[in-house]
Formats: C-alpha cells, sequence, structure tokens
C-alpha cells in the first residue's frame, strides 16, 4: 500500500518525527502526510506497472494537503488520479497527524466524502475497491455512526482498514513515549483487534475489513482474522523483525488453522463472535 499521497507536494512535520520504542516494541510516528505530490508518484507507479514486475496487491492510500481548504475535492482528485493504477484505494481520514483530519470520520462530514468520492470512482474506476481507514480512538458512538454511514447504499464502501495509529499512551515504558503522534505496533494490538471486533459486529460482517495493527506473529493475525478481518497488514514488525517476519507469520499461522481443523482461513473469519453465539446458546 502506496501513501498517503496527496495533491500537492508537502514536506510533511519537522524532523525528527519518528521514534523507535524498542522496550515496548512500538513506534511513534509523525510524518503528517509528507508526499512528493500526485503527479511525481502516479509517473513512479506507472514506471512499476509497465516493467510487469509488480507481482503483488498495489493498494494506493489518499490524503488531503494540511492547508488544504477542500478535503472532499483533495480526496476526489486521488481518486481520479491513480484510478487507473490502483487494485484497491484507501480514503484515510484517520491519521492524528494532519490538524482536523479525524473529524472527517464525523457521521455527516465522513457520508459526504463517501458519496462524493464514491461517484468519481463509479465514473472513472468502477471495478477498483474503496476502502475507509479509521482510527482505534473512536467513541461507541463514532464506530456506530460509521457503520452505519458505510452501509448506507448512498455511502457503501467496499472495505473497511482497522485500524490507523492510536494517541494513546497507556503502559509504556520508552523515553519516546511523551513525544507527539500516532503509535503502532504491539502496544496497539489489543485496541485494533477490539475495533476490528466491534465493527465486525455493527456491519454484520457485511463490510470487507483489513486488520492492522500490532501484529507480530501467527497467533497475533490469528486474532485479528477471528474478531472479523479478512486480511492483515503490518508496519512496525518490520522495523522489530525484519522482512522474514512475513514468512513467520505465515508459518505459524499455518499452524493455528490445522491445529484447530480449519481447512481454509475464510472459515476464521469472525470465529470468536461466532463461538461466543454458540456458546450463549448451549448455556441457555
Amino acid at each position: 500500500e502506496v501513501g498517503s499521497v496527496t495533491p500537492l507536494p508537502q514536506d510533511g512535520n519537522p524532523k525528527p518525527r519518528v521514534f523507535r520504542l524498542s522496550e515496548d516494541e512500538g513506534v511513534i510516528n509523525r510524518y503528517g502526510f509528507n508526499s512528493d505530490g500526485h503527479e511525481v508518484v502516479h509517473e513512479r507507479i506507472k514506471l512499476l506497472r509497465a516493467t510487469n514486475n509488480l507481482k503483488t496487491v498495489l493498494g494506493i492510500n489518499l490524503g488531503k494537503n494540511k492547508t488544504s481548504a477542500d478535503a472532499i475535492g483533495d480526496y476526489v482528485l486521488g481518486v481520479e488520479r491513480f484510478g487507473d493504477l490502483a487494485d484497491y484505494l484507501v480514503i484515510n481520514v484517520s491519521s492524528p497527524n494532519t490538524p482536523g483530519l479525524r473529524s472527517l470520520q464525523g457521521k455527516e462530514n465522513l457520508s459526504n466524502l463517501i458519496q462524493e468520492v464514491v461517484k468519481h470512482r463509479d465514473i472513472k474506476c468502477p471495478k477498483v475497491p474503496l476502502l475507509v481507514k479509521i482510527a482505534p480512538d473512536l467513541t461507541s458512538q463514532d464506530k456506530e455512526d460509521i457503520a452505519s454511514t458505510v452501509l448506507d447504499s448512498k455511502s457503501r464502501v467496499d472495505g473497511l482498514i482497522v485500524s490507523n495509529t492510536t494517541v494513546s499512551r497507556e503502559g509504556l515504558e520508552s523515553k519516546h513515549s511523551v513525544e507527539t503522534g500516532g503509535l503502532s505496533g504491539k502496544p496497539l494490538r489489543e485496541k485494533s483487534t477490539q475495533t476490528i471486533a466491534d465493527m465486525y459486529l455493527l456491519t454484520n460482517g457485511e463490510i470487507p475489513i483489513i486488520g492492522v495493527g500490532g501484529v507480530g506473529s501467527g497467533q497475533d493475525a490469528y486474532e485479528k482474522i477471528c474478531a472479523g478481518a479478512s486480511l492483515i497488514q503490518l508496519y512496525s514488525a518490520l522495523v522489530f523483525q525484519g522482512p522474514p517476519v512475513v514468512t513467520k507469520i505465515r508459518r505459524e499461522l499455518q499452524e493455528i488453522l490445522e491445529k484447530e481443523g480449519i481447512s481454509n482461513i475464510s472459515q476464521a473469519v469472525g470465529l470468536s463472535h461466532k463461538n461466543k453465539t454458540r456458546n450463549e446458546n448451549s448455556a441457555t
């Protein structure tokens, strides 16, 4: 997944803006959507596509410029610019490092944003899935509002990415815990998994979820899948464990599925909720 990409080039926040919390296996960043802009990034991806060496799914994560007076317009421009190159597009309204961005998760703002973006997606690239990336620091009402919005026929999306980084600093040991920005990695794991579970239930399992936040093992991935994630992303684990972590997670996940007698990973999606319902029915 590339991004977030903003329409115009911008430097992002001043350096230093990323901090490794080794004691906590976490990372705090306050990049602030540093981006070379639509035109430069489009040319890079176009060149990459032309080589035919890209043997993976490529998502393009769209953001707004920090000083933009038209947030919706920025996301529409992203769809129009990258619709021909993306396997999926992401509306990122949940970074804590761009002032006012998270307010776009509010019910009315989100509905207006998605409706306009979907309208242009349907014209430019109707077959490209559109996802919304949400924060883990949401109230119960926020989650209900987002769920009702993405389920509405006028503002329905193809998926959710759950979740972005957190502004919480609970239980951290590193000296860098005082830094401003979004926290990812192990300290985010439980919060993001709970948000996945909540959104899976609130959307009745109808909206596919990409689970992200603190995935560093097969068990971490399995817990997110059972909570309702159909796909998994990881970022911070690559910092602490390097690229081999991907193979490790796949191997460990396969071992867990075999142990649980699950033949296809799709059978594990939302399994925690199904088991809970089954246990409750047995009890009654």
